[in-house]
C-alpha cells in the first residue's frame, strides 16, 4: 500500500495519493495549489480515484477539489464541521492573494471512528478538530495522515477564525500520541517525522507527556 507525498505549491503543501495495489484503487488527500499534474500519473498508472480525501477545508489544502471531481467523478469527503470554511473557499483564497474554484459539495461526510475501504486498504477516521472545526486525521496501515494538526516540531495554527488551541492539544493527546511511537506522521506542510519524536522533541507537546 504505497503513500506518495507530493510537495507542491506556493506554500508548501503536501499532497498524498494513497493506492491500494490489489485493485488500483486511489485515493488523493488534500488536492492542494499545482497538484493538476498527479491527474497525470494516475492516468498513466491506470489508477481508479475513488475518493478525494480533505483533511480539512482551509483553501491551501481543498483549492483543486473542483479540478479532480470533475476529472475522475470521485467521492468528495470532509467533516460536516468543516462545510462553512468550504463554501467560503474562494473568499478565503481571495484573503491571501490567491483564485479558487469553488469547491463541489462533499458526498460523503467524514465522522469519528468512520472506515473507508479504498479497494482492500481500510482508511481509519480520527476527528481531530482545533485548527479547524472539522478537521480529522486518516490512519492507513499504521501512517498517520495529520493535515495541519502536527508537524514537525510544531502544530497546527489556533490564531485563525474558528480554531481553539485548547481543542488542538486535546486532539493531539486523544487522538495522536494514542499511537504508537513507531507511527509514521505525514503532516500537511513539511517533512515526515513520527509519533515517538514529535513525543519527545516538539516544544509544544511536552506538557502532554
Amino acid at each position: 500500500m504505497p503513500i506518495f507525498r507530493y510537495n507542491l505549491g506556493p506554500m508548501d503543501n503536501n499532497t498524498y495519493l494513497i493506492v491500494d495495489t490489489v485493485t488500483q484503487e486511489a485515493a488523493l488527500v488534500d488536492p492542494s495549489f499545482d497538484s493538476e499534474a498527479i491527474w497525470d500519473e494516475i492516468q498513466a498508472q491506470g489508477y481508479t480515484l475513488r475518493y478525494v480525501l480533505n483533511t480539512h477545508a482551509h483553501f491551501d489544502h481543498v483549492v483543486n477539489n473542483a479540478y479532480f471531481v470533475k476529472k475522475s467523478g470521485a467521492l468528495l469527503a470532509l467533516h460536516r464541521n468543516d462545510l462553512g470554511l468550504l463554501h467560503l473557499l474562494p473568499s478565503q483564497a481571495k484573503m491571501f492573494g490567491f483564485h479558487a474554484e469553488a469547491s463541489p459539495e462533499p458526498t460523503l461526510f467524514l465522522e469519528a471512528g468512520q472506515t473507508l475501504m479504498l479497494g482492500e486498504t481500510p482508511i481509519e477516521v480520527r476527528f481531530t478538530p482545533g485548527h479547524a472545526p472539522g478537521h480529522v486525521t486518516f490512519l492507513v496501515e499504521g501512517v498517520a495522515i495529520v493535515g495541519d494538526c502536527l508537524f514537525q516540531g510544531s502544530i497546527g495554527r489556533t490564531d485563525l477564525p474558528q480554531s481553539s488551541f485548547q481543542t488542538l492539544m486535546h486532539s493531539i493527546k486523544t487522538q495522536l500520541l494514542t499511537l504508537p511511537d513507531e507511527t509514521p506522521v505525514y503532516p500537511g506542510h513539511g517533512d515526515t517525522t513520527t509519533i515517538g519524536i514529535e513525543r519527545q522533541t516538539n516544544p509544544f507537546l511536552q506538557e502532554l507527556r
